[in-house]
């Protein structure tokens, strides 16, 4: 069965029969199929939030889940079974029981570095959504642009959001566009995790409010980056467009600092049904490690007392005093250095537990390979779809165990990329890998890099009728079909 993310429980029916749909193409055999499938709610029977069953055969189609994310997980596999065989358009017997590994399955876009319109989030969204990932991690802030609207401190976007890496045209979204974007991803059953990166990441808030942040702090590594790359260098006042990182701070030890945040993670709390704000909290490289410590904690209680709980990167995880519950986002590599671990683990102190996004397997920008046109490398070079399949979040942090890992998340930042083919050619196929290490059972037979790249190569077609741009790598075996929209 060619279903990704793979299912927890295939049960053998060979001697059922398909499921004939008397269709001409595989667009109107997928909307026959979820047609005629016949749904039913059905309480408890061990299925969790966002379990299902599926059962198939020549007579009839049905699903039962507790939920209708449940019911709309079951649909995305029912989706991806439809095939064509001698001739015709079917559904393959089917029996399965699913639930997904852990409650947490993320992606993130970064909208800061390069900014994307409402439409591409939406189609990131359902290209997601079909893998059965279920939150969208927005990064809305960073040294490039401030992407979300305001209403209390309104030159945010009115003097910080108009630009992009290599001085492109920039732009943010309204507060009904932000509220669109939410409800378009709770029809496909994902939260919306926004991020305001604090207190580096900051010198967009610079351009619209400079008493409240700290001059650049440039090292030989920045100017050796901005010769390297041809980029100029941060200058205090002008807006930044080129992708050095670590050199920008807000000021730490003013109060007017926390009255910014205060309100714009209030509005945002206002804005967003989700659980969880992201509070970023990494490569603050220029500040005191003291003032950190104190400046990710107290915005931490900020965030906690909107009702929401707070997610930072794993550096944050050095502050004594986090909210209770904070989120730990371990962004390291899959071979944690001891300070990251020590790091990670103190989330778990505090109540609190993981997202795992370790950046050589997940981080959909790198390079495919050193011949890839777009993406980057830093990440202990290029990442290859295996390289992507190859870990699990058990093993990353020694003494993080299974039942305090939230879940996965696969970041995509955007130095490189500025349009939706873009992202769907470094996303896709190894997005599909960390929807499937996210939602499979670690112990599946299924979960193997030879079993995955049979059935990764197998949606080929389905993506390309779908429009998704996805990288044709030479690592998979691509099923007849999979040319027409792939690169």
């Amino acid at each position: 069965m060619n279903i990704v993310p793979a299912p927890a429980v295939v049960q053998d029916v060979s001697d059922a029969a398909p499921h004939v749909l008397d269709a001409e193409d595989r667009d109107s055999a997928i909307e026959m199929a979820l047609d005629a499938i016949d749904e039913e709610l059905v309480a408890g029977d061990g299925l969790g939030l966002e379990g299902y069953r599926l059962y198939v055969d020549e007579l009839a189609m049905r699903s039962e889940a507790a939920t209708e994310a449940g019911l709309f997980y079951a649909r995305q596999t029912l989706t991806q079974l439809v095939t064509q065989r001698d001739g015709q358009w079917i559904v393959p017997a089917a029996a399965i029981r699913d639930q997904p590994r852990f409650a947490y399955r993320g992606v993130m876009l970064d909208v800061a570095r390069h900014f994307f319109a409402v439409e591409v989030v939406k189609a990131f969204i359902d290209r997601a959504a079909g893998l059965k990932l279920n939150a969208l991690h927005l990064h809305l802030s960073d040294d490039q642009g401030w992407r979300i609207e305001i209403e209390s401190w309104p030159r945010l976007t009115e003097a910080a959001s108009s630009t992009s890496v290599g001085g492109g045209p920039g732009g943010f979204y309204t507060q009904a566009q932000y509220r669109e974007i939410v409800a378009y991803a709770a029809s496909r059953h994902m939260i919306v995790v926004p991020e305001i990166d604090v207190p580096g990441h900051t010198h967009a808030v610079a351009i619209a409010y400079p008493e409240l942040t700290q001059a650049p702090v440039l090292t030989e590594a920045h100017r050796a980056l901005g010769r390297e790359l041809g980029q100029e260098l941060p200058i205090p006042g002008e807006p930044y467009t080129g992708w050095a990182v670590g050199f920008s701070s807000l000021k730490m030890n003013d109060e007017a600092t926390y009255g910014l945040l205060a309100d714009v993670f209030g509005e945002l709390a206002e804005l967003t049904p989700g659980p969880y704000l992201h509070l970023g909290g990494d490569e603050a490289l220029g500040t005191d490690p003291e003032d950190f410590g104190a400046f990710v904690a107290r915005v931490s209680q900020i965030i906690a007392g909107t009702g929401k709980t707070p997610i930072a990167w794993h550096e944050a995880g050095a502050a004594s005093a986090l909210a209770p519950g904070t989120i730990g986002q371990y962004w390291g590599l899959r071979r944690a250095a001891p300070n990251n671990s020590r790091e990670t683990r103190a989330f778990l102190a505090n109540g609190g537990r993981i997202i795992f996004s370790p950046a050589d397997a997940v981080y959909l920008d790198m390079k495919y390979d050193e011949s890839t046109a777009l993406g980057l490398t830093w990440a202990d070079g290029p990442t290859s779809v295996e390289r992507s399949y190859s870990w699990d979040p058990a093993d990353i942090v020694p003494g993080i165990g299974e039942n305090e890992i939230l879940g996965i998340e696969a970041p995509f930042w955007t130095e490189t990329v500025a349009t939706l083919a873009d992202i769907d050619l470094l996303a896709f196929p190894r997005i599909a890998s960390a929807a499937e290490i996210g939602w499979s059972p670690r112990d599946s037979v299924l979960r193997t890099w030879e079993s995955f790249r049979d059935r990764v190569g197998a949606l080929g077609p389905l993506w390309a009728a779908q429009g998704t741009q996805f990288h044709r790598s030479p690592e998979i075996d691509w099923a007849p079909g999979s040319n027409a929209g792939s690169s």
